[in-house]
């Protein structure tokens, strides 16, 4: 946890945040001091020095705060795993950075390890010495407690997060203040006629759950909500269009990143208290090839009416987004965002530095949007978003196809979801960074929480 910390533990690591100078905290020893100042001579970026058992860390302040972050992450990594308690001096904006890189390299997935109390860092308290406002530190924990949130939902397996487990997780919100759950079952979503949810869902044997998540405070700013919406395929093997295995089912338990992204998002924005009406919806279900699976050539009825040709059955994210989104109108809201780790085309047009991010909407409101990713460094990569793109994914014997032609499958399957809303509307293809197979900085392995931190800062400044 990130707090206020009124004094410096003689027995606690400490960060210096320096800038053209440093100005010694009270009982550090003058070592210290010269060692700080041979750092501000170098070309360094951080560099540390032990005192005994004690590290004391010395980061130059700089306005890029990614770099910030990343030093955070830096001094996480070469703490020992005992370390409970850390000190941080200096620029207020560039000590919050570090103190947010550091508290999300803190993350670790460890529920499934038999020593995992041995393998569990200590560290329990990141203290701020500089004057913070309490809501700047609050907003901090909260954004970093969803992205934790979003992170375990995206490690977990199969054989733990099935759809209705996920709804599970997600009315565990309900102890926020003006955050209300309700899940519709299988029978519900029948009644509805979901036509995408159930397809994907024939070939499983756990039952698909819809969720929608309120926000709505006292005296919201905006007279229609803002509607989230997010993937929750909790596993994908491709259904009957089978994935190989190497390289491409192995993480699939990550495809459901588009909903731990958005439900997160909701639950940052209901603990920050933040004055806007929003909803969040999670259609949810695995994708597999057994029992009366969906297969290609089949035709499904969806939500709206509208009918869509299947030709491939790995192109599931989009059956179930479909439905949500044409729930959304009945929502009537002033601005539609969906996440997905939708397609494999998004990694490959710009690999798994950032999101592609598409949409009808306001390019004013796609700028502030995109202006959040580089505040947060979850950056987006705008993709055009032409008419010609609806054409590709037209079928001959029904309203649409599930799939596109051979090139720009991101925009093709945008465009498609596109179909199913009235309200203006922007995609986010989180397919590259949600889940990582390799550490990078303080993202982690593994699940990343992508968009969460992204979607915090777009709303607070909505």
């Amino acid at each position: 946890m990130i707090k206020q910390g009124k004094s410096y533990s003689k027995e606690g690591h400490i960060i210096f945040i320096i800038g053209n100078e440093f100005k010694t905290v009270e009982g550090v020893p003058a070592i210290v001091d010269e060692n700080a100042k041979s750092f501000i001579a170098s070309d360094d970026i951080s560099d540390y020095l032990k005192l005994g058992e004690q590290f004391i860390f010395f980061v130059k302040s700089n306005d890029n705060l990614e770099k910030m972050r990343v030093a955070g992450h830096e001094i996480r990594t070469k703490l020992a795993k005992s370390a409970e308690e850390i000190f941080i001096s200096g620029n207020k904006t560039a000590s919050l950075a570090v103190a947010e890189g550091l508290a999300l390299s803190n993350y670790q997935f460890l529920k499934y390890f038999k020593d995992a109390d041995k393998k569990r860092y200590q560290l329990s308290e990141i203290n701020l010495l500089n004057d913070f406002e309490e809501k700047e530190i609050s907003r901090l924990n909260n954004t970093t407690k969803a992205v934790y949130w979003s992170r375990d939902m995206v490690n977990e397996p199969l054989s733990y997060l099935t759809a209705p487990q996920l709804a599970k997780e997600i009315q565990s919100f309900e102890s926020v203040d003006n955050l209300k759950v309700t899940v519709f079952d299988k029978k519900k979503i029948e009644e509805l006629k979901m036509g995408g949810l159930l397809a994907v869902n024939l070939g499983s044997v756990d039952e698909p759950t819809f969720t929608i998540a309120e926000y709505k405070p006292k005296n919201p700013k905006n007279k229609k909500p803002i509607v989230l919406v997010g993937k929750g395929v909790v596993y994908d093997t491709g259904g009957m269009s089978i994935k190989p295995t190497s390289g491409s089912m192995d993480i699939m338990k990550s495809d459901m990143g588009g909903a731990a992204c958005m439900a997160g998002a909701i639950y940052a924005a209901a603990m920050n208290e933040l004055d806007l009406h929003i909803i969040a919806l999670i259609p949810a279900t695995d994708n597999r090839p057994g029992g009366n699976a969906y297969v290609p050539g089949d035709v499904i009825t969806m939500y709206d009416g509208t009918t869509v040709e299947v030709l491939n059955t790995d192109a599931e994210g989009r059956m179930i987004l479909a439905d949500a989104l044409a729930y959304s109108n009945e929502l009537e809201p002033e601005l539609v965002i969906d996440a997905a780790t939708l397609t494999g085309a998004a990694v490959a047009a710009i690999g798994q530095k950032g999101a592609c991010v598409m949409g009808n909407a306001d390019q004013k409101i796609i700028n502030d949007l995109i202006k959040s990713g580089y505040n947060v460094h979850e950056r987006l990569a705008q993709m055009p978003f032409w008419d010609d793109y609806a054409e590709e994914v037209k079928s001959s014997i029904a309203d649409l196809k599930n799939l596109g032609g051979k090139y720009a499958g991101s925009i093709t399957a945008g465009k498609f979801l596109e179909h199913f809303v009235k309200s203006p509307y922007i995609h986010l293809d989180i397919a590259g960074p949600a889940f990582l197979g390799s550490t990078d900085n303080y993202k982690g392995k593994g699940g990343t929480g992508t968009g969460v931190r992204l979607l915090n800062n777009f709303l607070e400044n909505y």
